[in-house]
């Protein structure tokens, strides 16, 4: 009997271990890698379910707080003093939380500036590397918590060009990311956009996102006992270095129509996302560029009520017997506006064959006047 229980305890201390063990091998992993493949892939889940209910199509059409994060160039549309955006989403049955906060600020009838603050986390996490003392004993209490968590702080401002019609912005985004006490790293990367449209039937919109490439330099902190049970499972210890996440350029386009009574319209958009980093599973693959289309279609009535719907993620997906099919991911949505507040959900995730959950995401924007007791600026 007192065999038979070393044995499991031995089992359950490299199970428990390797778990540990896996997750901080796969940061290392990514940090010892130059340019690996989905890299900083946080900061393409996308901001405000208006937008996610579209299927992420919207750098042609987007417009105020929001277009800090899709297109800056987008900024110049608002004219309010002061746009604010929040939104919250749970992924993985609430196990991983993203939050967006978004500010701009119109500065004149030709430019504005913004403010978009992302983070993506996993939250109290158990560490199990102490669960035995040096005895061999398994101590509940040793068992502690940390966070995996991303961070983003985009910086951006937009202008109206001399070109009528034409408007050019830019990011300056810093990016922080930390596994507990573990692994922490600092980025820094650039993004720029352009919208064009001489009128609200025909819109064109480009971003290159990470121009010169983001770096995230790596710094890991590792214990005698952390390395040790590294050592013991097999895993590599990790080492500081840099990763790079590469440029991505989307290009969209989006006409609006009126549909009969006044009013009442219908409204698309198609946009196409270029990765260079290699050959991904999207519907356009070359071992230099891969393209992933995703379409979104709109109807409203006069701005107050917007229905949304579009396609996105479609690739192959080959089956036992080696043929392959398409799968795509649907995506709803709503949004209701009342004087300047506006709220949208959308519900994401729909049909998708992969193994993400659903998703319910509930956004909020709020367009705010000058205050009326505000200093006049010369």
């Amino acid at each position: 009997m007192q065999l038979s229980y070393s044995v499991k305890k031995n089992q359950h201390m490299k199970f428990t271990l390797a778990i540990a063990a896996a997750l901080f091998s796969l940061t290392g992993a990514y940090g010892q890698s130059v340019a690996p493949k989905y890299s900083n892939e946080f900061l393409a889940i996308g901001v405000g379910a208006d937008a996610l209910g579209l299927s992420n199509a919207v750098v042609a059409q987007t417009e105020g707080v929001n277009s800090g994060y899709w297109n800056p160039a987008g900024l110049t549309k608002s004219n309010k003093w002061l746009d604010i955006g929040l939104m919250h989403s749970e992924y993985f049955a609430g196990i991983a939380k993203y939050d967006y906060l978004g500010l701009s600020h119109a500065i004149d009838e030709k430019s504005a500036v913004g403010l978009s603050v992302i983070r993506f986390a996993v939250d109290d996490i158990p560490n199990t590397t102490q669960l035995i003392d040096n005895e061999g004993n398994i101590d509940y209490d040793r068992i502690t918590t940390f966070t995996a968590a991303d961070y983003a702080f985009l910086f951006s401002y937009a202008r109206k060009s001399k070109i009528e019609g034409l408007s050019l912005g830019g990011n300056f985004k810093i990016i922080h990311r930390k596994v507990g006490d573990f692994a922490k790293s600092w980025g820094f990367g650039l993004d720029a956009g352009a919208t064009f449209s001489r009128n609200d039937r025909w819109k064109f919109g480009a971003v290159i996102r990470d121009v010169t490439s983001t770096f995230n330099a790596w710094i890991f902190t590792l214990d005698d006992q952390t390395k040790e049970v590294f050592t013991l499972t097999g895993n590599e210890i990790p080492e500081n270095g840099l990763e790079l996440t590469l440029p991505r350029i989307i290009l969209g386009a989006y006409h609006k129509m009126p549909l009969g009574k006044k009013g009442i319209y219908g409204a698309a958009e198609i946009d196409v996302d270029f990765t260079t980093d290699g050959r991904r599973n999207t519907l356009l693959q070359t071992n230099f560029l891969s393209g992933d289309p995703h379409m979104g279609l709109a109807f409203g009535y006069k701005e107050l009520v917007t229905i949304r719907g579009g396609i996105s993620n479609m690739q192959y997906i080959k089956n036992f017997d080696d043929s392959r099919k398409m799968t795509i991911q649907p995506n709803i949505g709503i949004g209701l506006r009342i004087k300047n507040v506006c709220i949208d959900y959308a519900f994401t995730d729909i049909g998708d064959q992969s193994t993400a959950l659903y998703s319910h995401v509930i956004s909020l924007r709020l367009l705010l006047n000058k205050p009326a007791n505000a200093v006049p600026t010369e």
